[in-house]
Formats: C-alpha cells, sequence, structure tokens
C-alpha cells in the first residue's frame, strides 16, 4: 500500500510520509490524539491528503492566525471534537534590552533560536517589527526560551511570553511586478522575476533547488497558475497574484509578487 502512496509524491519527502501515515494510522487504530511540531505548507498539504484518505480520522491545522505559513496539527479519531483542542502554542515577544528599533531580520531571530539547540520544527512564524517581535513556538520550548534567549545577533535583548491571542501578525511584504510573457511556464517566468537569463534558471531547476507551493520541482516547462508560490534557492520566493488577459500580440499579462 506504501508503495501506491510513494507514487504520488517526490522522493525527498518519503520519509516525512512515512511519519505521517504512522500519525493517522495510530490515531485510527489506537484513538490516540496527536499534535506534530509544525509543519511546513508542503508537509501540511500531505498530511491533509493522507489524512482525507481515512475516513476514522480527523484533522486540524493551527498556526496561530487565519495567515499562519508554519502551523501544528492535531490529529484524532472521527469522534472527537478538535475544536476546543489547544494546539499548546504561545508568542514569545522579544524586545532590544534598551528599547530601541531592533534593527534585526528574520534570519537573525531564526539563526538565535537554533543556536540554542532549538530544532526548526518547534518554531512557528517569526513577525519582526521596528521595536520587537512576536514569535510563535512549541509550548513545550516557550519557558525554556524566555529563559534563555538573551542575544540575538550581538544585540542584548528581553523577552517575555504572550498567550496566542496577544499576537501582532506582520503579513509579509510584496513588491508588485506586472510582466508579458509568451506561457505560463516556470522558467520563463521566473527568468522574468528573477532578471536572469533563460538557460541560466533551467539548471537550478533540474538540479532540485526550485519549489512550486513548497514542493520540488525540476521540470522547467511546469506551467503555473494563480496563486502559486515559487521558491529558488539563493534567489528567494515570488507569488503569481493574477493573470490579466492576453496582449494583442498573444502574450500573457501577469502581476506577481516578490517577498520582501
Amino acid at each position: 500500500m506504501k508503495a501506491s502512496i510513494y507514487e504520488h509524491f517526490h522522493p525527498e519527502e518519503k520519509t516525512f510520509v512515512d511519519r505521517a501515515v504512522e500519525w493517522v494510522e495510530r490515531s485510527a487504530q489506537l484513538h490516540e490524539l496527536k499534535r506534530t511540531d509544525f509543519l511546513d505548507p508542503r508537509q501540511a498539504q500531505i498530511l491533509s491528503m493522507l489524512a482525507g484518505r481515512n475516513a476514522d480520522v480527523t484533522i486540524r491545522l493551527e498556526g496561530g492566525y487565519p495567515e499562519a505559513e508554519r502551523r501544528r496539527a492535531l490529529i484524532a479519531p472521527d469522534y472527537r471534537s478538535l475544536d476546543d483542542e489547544s494546539a499548546a502554542i504561545a508568542v514569545l515577544a522579544v524586545h532590544a534590552s534598551g528599547n530601541g528599533h531592533l534593527e534585526l531580520d528574520h534570519g537573525d531571530f531564526l539563526g538565535a533560536l537554533l543556536g540554542l539547540g532549538i530544532k526548526r520544527d518547534r518554531i512557528g512564524d517569526i513577525h519582526v517589527h521596528e521595536s520587537f517581535a512576536h514569535i510563535i513556538v512549541t509550548d513545550e520550548i516557550a519557558d525554556y526560551l524566555n529563559i534563555h534567549l538573551r542575544q540575538v545577533h550581538r544585540l542584548a535583548v528581553l523577552t517575555e511570553l504572550l498567550p496566542i491571542e496577544k499576537l501582532q501578525a506582520l503579513l509579509p511584504k510584496l513588491e508588485e511586478m506586472s510582466l508579458t510573457v509568451a506561457s505560463m511556464r516556470l522558467d520563463g517566468i521566473a527568468s522574468d522575476v528573477y532578471r536572469i537569463s533563460r538557460s541560466k534558471i533551467v539548471d537550478p531547476i533540474k538540479a532540485g533547488r526550485c519549489r512550486v507551493n513548497w514542493k520540488t520541482e525540476e521540470d522547467p516547462s511546469e506551467p503555473l497558475k494563480e496563486g502559486d508560490v515559487v521558491s529558488f534557492k539563493g534567489l528567494g520566493r515570488f507569488k503569481v497574484l493574477e493573470v490579466d488577459g492576453v496582449t494583442k500580440k498573444g502574450r500573457i499579462r501577469l502581476t506577481v509578487g516578490k517577498f520582501a
């Protein structure tokens, strides 16, 4: 049965598929409630697909706010309501010790947390404001971080724990670009977005360094559609925001947004 499941996923996803299958089966057969660590959007999609194949389980995804990218999953037998189950997540608020501007970015905070020995999947979305940051974490590590996080990229910081209801989310900023393209092919759109030649964008795609909707995509001719999120290692991410008709010369008008 697993062999047939693997056909639907990229080979690099096999390890996670195995874990997700086990979570679903244990909830269905042993009547267990499973609360996962934070999943990225592709992992959440895989788990939802596998749970959807089993009528004996129910699933809920929670990341602290509706637009959350990284979310914990709660998996339970189908007779158990998950509406009132806690996702066991908290907000770690981080301030500069002098209450000034942080002048730090997402990578600075992530690096500081990983430097304390925290695994990436225990950390949810990170929201960096001018004078503070709100970091979503699992309850299991919240107290540890509140005690030990005292420096972020050479800047002394103070922390406090807040309930998830106090989260001040910061939605990602997108730099909008208007393009006209010959087709919706991945390589053609990506070369225009990153302003590099089509031939140079093909190699990283074939090398597995591109993801479309968090799934590895190795086919340069893969067609994109409205709403797709594309990421390249070393180049950043963009989203296809709108497909806006065809020009008189038959080219497709697009609006894409590059993540800041």
